[in-house]
């Protein structure tokens, strides 16, 4: 199958234009987890609040938008479980559940699979809908992770918000900025070479 074939098939994403194979697929799911381990270790410390700023969540994002969302949900699953076990690649290294951080990996997760999903239905091909792809997958993970926050810190609903939502705000505009340039261009680049 021809990459331009592949490209304007409705319901593909990036991945879907590598060839098809269970070893393609495996990779993608370990590769995803490793990026999104990589990219927690950019930790940077947030001032009032147990949760560090960290390029974890950009690099979840991105799997499950250039994945789609069964690659996207495995990977971040991967991630997760791998996590639990010990290996220290949460964010600045720790690892384990229970974390005051712990729920935004669950967040991450699901919201891996979303933007996957998302991107299926042509989310991630212009600005406008990876921006739009982008702030719902952002939404999804302050949706677990905030509530997980204050359960595990006694925060109440105002304190959690105010120490695990907005300070990460600014962040999460310039990750989305990010992959508003990159996913379209992606796509523009393969059309091309079409």
């Amino acid at each position: 199958m021809s990459t331009a074939s592949v490209s304007l098939r409705p319901g593909a994403v990036l991945a879907d234009l590598l060839p098809a194979s269970r070893v393609r697929d495996i990779a993608l799911v370990v590769g995803g987890a490793a990026l999104t381990g990589l990219a927690a270790q950019i930790a940077v410390p947030v001032p009032g609040s147990p949760v560090p700023v960290t390029g974890q969540t950009f690099a979840a994002l991105l799997v499950g938008t250039a994945f789609g969302a069964r690659r996207g949900f495995l990977s971040l699953a991967l991630y997760a479980l791998v996590g639990m076990a010990g290996m220290p690649w949460f964010a600045g290294g720790t690892s384990g559940a229970g974390g005051a951080s712990f729920g935004y990996v669950l967040g991450m997760l699901l919201a891996a699979t979303v933007v996957g999903a998302l991107a299926r239905r042509g989310g991630d091909r212009s600005v406008l809908r990876t921006a739009g792809s982008m702030v719902v997958g952002s939404a999804v993970i302050y949706a677990v992770g905030v509530p997980y926050l204050m359960a595990v810190t006694g925060m109440s609903l105002g304190a959690a918000v105010a120490a695990g939502l907005v300070p990460f705000l600014i962040g999460d505009a310039l990750k989305a900025a990010l992959a508003m340039g990159a996913l379209p261009a992606a796509w523009k680049l393969v059309g091309r070479r079409g």
